[in-house]
Formats: structure tokens, sequence, C-alpha cells
């Protein structure tokens, strides 16, 4: 999961795309970058860490230049070198820089090609750099001196055929403008909008709707599954869809824990559909324990709570803030190793105990993905004097790892890979554990646009949307993705700068 943020404008957009990734920091905590361009000149300013500790006065004032792409990241293969830090830069053809959001599942076949057929070098193992590389190959197969729109579309058009996967890219090409694409699944998120100034109109695309409405731009719309909207210098934007068949099928996954609740993606306002989370877990219930004892919903902030209070209303059951959360520890389920991720509970969480004195607690939670922060929840309420604990998660159990750009564990680190739901309650240590099913999470999200006629819902399922992933590939990803592999390569990089530092 990241987020990405292009900008053309009348005006200088250091700022606002500063301001645009402090509002989608949410979508990558592990790196942060801004390329502008001037017209004559491309300048970059990348490095690990949250927006606000990438970027000083220094950095900003010589990000010059009325053209811009952002990124903020997190690593979802590879590692977290600031090697990889977004956007990345290739001089030919023209100078491009691309900032991504998703992953190739074709990588391995692509990198291959790249250097046997299309005679490019890698300097990292990003997906990412392969998806710029390929671009700018397609790019100059046009074999043109002077782009037109035409080639551009049409290097977009090579791309959806050459890459697998999910992608919402944004691309500056240095003398031209910014590009935005997404893969012909629309799996990951990317919207554009517009805002009328004094000087002239601005145009800008994002992950999210959220870093639209922060800067005052009026939403157009999504990016299109398989479509590329082009903006050019001149602030003339023009829009084609460049697949065979596209087919829109977003992550579900987006809804129940990626996107900020007041996010509009694929025409679905993310809030709405968390509180329908919320009033389906609540039907479940009723259905299946009627006679509940359900004294008390607490949420685990801040994801579970716009379904937690729903939920309550439809128990007819109070409401309580139970937990007082640090803002300032990252995502657990993205912390880089067990031990880690572990500790960080603690730290991010403060239970009330008055409001668990004496009874029975449900704890909503978005989902359950380890469970280890599950479990830890759950013994923090019964040491702060809960009668009972049952829990509930607002996504149904997950099952299988992500392929398509989110850091989920191996299928082995999921708790509910291979369990029963009786296993799983057992595991965590909850006194009721219920789970959403399968098809009221997809009604939830669905009925904020029934046009949408699938999801991607891997995790839940298995069944992967491009139909591309094979045995072979998870076993891959399974060596590559475990806690244990990214300890050694944090343990090997360490180990490099160490030596670096003592020379």
């Amino acid at each position: 999961m990241c987020g990405i943020v292009g900008i053309v404008s009348q005006q200088p957009v250091n700022q606002e795309i500063y301001d645009a990734l402090t509002v989608l920091q949410h979508r990558g905590q592990d790196a942060a970058g801004i390329v502008t361009s001037d017209g004559q000149k491309l300048y970059l300013r990348k490095d690990n860490g949250l927006v606000r500790d990438v970027f000083q006065s220094h950095h900003m004032l010589r990000l010059q230049g009325n053209i811009g792409i952002g990124h903020v990241r997190y690593p979802t293969a590879g590692c977290s070198s600031s090697a990889e830090a977004q956007p990345l830069y290739v001089n030919t053809p023209y100078g491009i820089c691309l900032a991504h959001n998703g992953n190739l599942t074709n990588a391995a076949e692509l990198k291959e090609e790249l250097f046997l057929t299309d005679r490019r070098h890698l300097n990292t193992d990003s997906d990412s750099e392969i998806l710029l590389n390929v671009f700018a190959h397609e790019l100059l197969q046009q074999g043109k001196l002077r782009l037109s729109t035409d080639d551009i579309f049409e290097a977009v058009s090579s791309v959806h055929k050459r890459c697998h996967g999910a992608y919402a890219a944004v691309a500056l090409i240095s003398g031209y403008g910014i590009v935005g694409f997404r893969d012909p699944y629309g799996i990951r998120p990317a919207v554009y909008g517009r805002r009328e100034t004094p000087e002239g109109v601005d145009y800008m695309m994002a992950s999210e709707s959220v870093a639209l409405d922060a800067l005052g731009f009026e939403l157009i719309g999504d990016i299109q599954p398989g479509e590329a909207v082009f903006i050019g210098l001149d602030g003339h934007i023009q829009v084609r869809q460049c697949a065979e068949k596209p087919a829109l099928s977003p992550c579900i996954f987006e809804y129940v824990y990626m996107a900020r609740p007041d996010s509009v993606m694929d025409d679905v306002y993310v809030y709405k559909s968390r509180l329908r989370m919320g009033e389906h877990l609540a039907d479940k219930i009723l259905r299946e324990w009627p006679d509940h004892d359900i004294d008390v919903v607490i949420p685990i902030p801040s994801t579970s709570r716009t379904a937690a209070v729903e939920l309550a209303a439809r128990l007819d059951v109070k409401y309580r803030e139970g937990f007082i959360k640090n803002r300032y520890i990252g995502r657990t389920f993205i912390m880089p190793g067990q031990t880690q991720r572990k500790k960080s509970v603690r730290q991010k969480l403060n239970p009330i105990d008055l409001e668990f004195h004496g009874k029975n607690v449900l704890l909503v939670d978005d989902s359950i993905v380890r469970g280890t922060t599950s479990e830890e929840i759950i013994q923090m309420a019964r040491d702060a004097g809960a009668r009972k604990v049952y829990f509930a998660s607002a996504a149904p159990p997950v099952r299988y790892p992500n392929v398509y750009g989110i850091d989920m564990p191996t299928a082995r680190e999921l708790i509910a890979h291979g369990r029963t739901e009786e296993e799983i309650q057992n595991l965590i240590g909850a006194d009721r554990l219920i789970y959403q099913d399968l098809e009221d999470l997809i009604a939830a999200v669905n009925a904020g646009n029934p046009g949408i006629k699938e999801f991607e819902c891997s995790v839940f399922t298995g069944e992967y949307i491009t139909r591309d992933v094979s045995e072979d590939y998870l076993q891959q990803l399974e060596l590559f993705r475990s806690d244990a592999a990214k300890e050694e390569r944090n343990r090997l990089q360490n180990e490099v700068l160490e030596l670096h530092n003592a020379s």
C-alpha cells in the first residue's frame, strides 16, 4: 500500500504536494518523495521516514516548478532501503519520474525481459522500477523526437499488455506533463480533479479523494480501470481507455482498512460502506446469538470506529471509547518483526479501566490478520477488569496473502490460514468470536455502487483476480516476505551501514 499524487498548476506545487502527502500518510510511513519540474530541470527529494521528517525548509525551496508528483511508501516487496523510495527516475527517453501503488505479479519475467530484450539496467529490487522502465521503453518505441498525446496513450496500452497485477501510477514526463494510469482491473484506487484559480485551471491526481478535498480540488472522478489521464504543461487534459478488456474489480480491503473513511473510491463512500459493515455484523449477532449478554461495544481504534458505532446502535447496546490511541505509533501489521509488533500494541493503546470493569465487552476490529494484536488487546481488556471479552471482526477471516500491493504476512503467519473460527477464538483468548460473512461484506460495499460486478477478495478466498498467481509464486513470496526474511534483510542492511560508517 502506497500513496501517490500528481499536480499540474499555474503556481509552484512543492507545498501542495507536501500537504497532499501528509493527508495520504496513512498509506505509507516508510518513505516519502517529491519530484518537481520547472520545464527545464527535475528537482527530487526523497528519503526514508514520515513526510514531516523527510522534507525540511531547505529541501522545499529546491523543489521548484509548477508540475510535480509525490509518493508515500511502505515496502510491499523489496526492502526498506532509501534507494527504493519513490518517485523513481530514468533519463531515457525524455526524462521520466514515476510513483506507483500496487504490485506486479509478473515482475520476475519482466525483469528478465528488460535486461535481455530491452537492454535496460535495474538498480533495485522494486517492481516500481520495473513498471517505470517498461513505460519508458514503450515511449521510446514510439520513435518520436517530440511526443504526442497519442504516443503517450499508446505507451500505456503497451504497459497494460506487458504488466500483470495491480498498479495505480503517476508519471512525470519532462517537458510534456503528467500521466496517471490504472491497471485493467482497477485493483488499487486513483482519482483526479480540478480547481479553478484566478490564474487558470489546476489539475490533480491522487490515490484517494481526501487529498483533493484538502487542497480545494473538485473531484472529477476515478481513473477507470485501464484508463489513462494526461495533463499537459499547458493545463489541457485528455482521457483515454487504453486496455482491451477492462473490468472494474477494486480491492475490497481498501474499504475495510486501507482507505480513510472520508474518501470516495469508485463512487463508494468509504464511511458509508463501514457503517453498513456494522449493520450486517449486528444482524449476524442478532440472528445467531439473539440472547447475547453484551454490555458495551468498544472499538479498537481507529479504523473500526465507524462499524462499531453502527453495530452498537443496531444492537441497542452502549458504545464507548475504551482505548486511547497513541497517534505516533505506526500501523502494527506492517511492523518489520513479530517482537517489535507485539511490543508496539501496548505502546499504541491504553485501556480506560472504568469502561471494562465488571462488564461483558464486545471489542470490534476491522479485521484479524496475524492475531497477535487481537490476543494482546483481549488480554488488556481482561487486565482492565472485563468479566467477559467477545471479539467481532468487520471482515471475514483473512486466510491468504495479498499479492497486489498490501504487505500482509505469508499464509503461515496468518492466524486464520488452515484454522477454524473456533480454533482462532481459542488462540486469541476470546469468549466468543464473530466474523463478518463475505457475502455481507460485499453487500456493504456494493450498496454504494451496484455497478461494481466483482471485487478483489483474494485475502479471504485465495482466488486472485488476475488469474496468474501460481502456487510457485506464492511460495517464492513466502520466502521473501516472511518476518524471518525481513529481519535477515534488515540485519544485512545494518551490517553494511556499520561497515560504511566505520570506513
